[in-house]
């Protein structure tokens, strides 16, 4: 059985929605987690190591960190069609978004909600994100063309919190 910790309003949203379009049954565990405003605190039925949300229990092994889960769950349902199989000519794309999420997008949403979003290389990194995303967008509806997958998924999280990043491409807006 499948056991999502989740705490609203957090990027742990995005697994739900993971989860649903995976179409397995899952049970979600909502947990208190610490915020940035110093609201909440750790919840110790949380069982992740920083006591931080998304994690993910499934038949007894601990998921953390978004990259991981997302990775964990289209390997493991591949039925779904959310990841692409290890051995398929796509493989290596799905994984450089993944990680491009992971490296790239998240850390550029994270400096410009809580640091400078003025600074020069916060605006150049955003910028090269918005680029790379409206480039793939070009090819197709989604970051791998046709298929909608996992990475299409996690890469949404910045943009939705962030109006203006993706107003800077009609692409990543529609």
């Amino acid at each position: 059985m499948l056991k999502l910790y989740h705490s609203p309003g957090s990027r742990s949203s995005r697994f739900i929605w993971l989860l649903e379009e995976l179409g397995v049954d899952y049970e979600l565990a909502h947990t208190t987690i610490q915020r940035r405003s110093g609201a909440g605190a750790p919840d110790t039925r949380n069982p992740h190591p920083d006591k931080r949300v998304p994690a993910l229990v499934h038949d007894g092994q601990l998921v953390t960190e978004q990259l991981a889960i997302a990775l964990y769950l289209t390997d493991a349902f591949p039925a779904a069609g959310l990841g692409v199989p290890v051995g398929k000519p796509a493989r290596g794309a799905y994984l450089t978004w993944l990680a491009f999420f992971a490296a790239e997008a998240d850390p550029v949403y994270n400096a410009r909600a809580y640091g400078n979003p003025q600074d020069p290389i916060t605006q150049r990194d955003a910028q090269r994100v918005v680029s790379r995303v409206s480039v793939a967008l070009a090819q197709g509806p989604y970051l791998m063309g046709q298929q909608f997958t996992a990475a299409d998924i996690l890469m949404c999280g910045p943009f939705e919190w962030d109006a203006d990043l993706a107003g800077q491409s009609p692409l990543i807006a529609a």
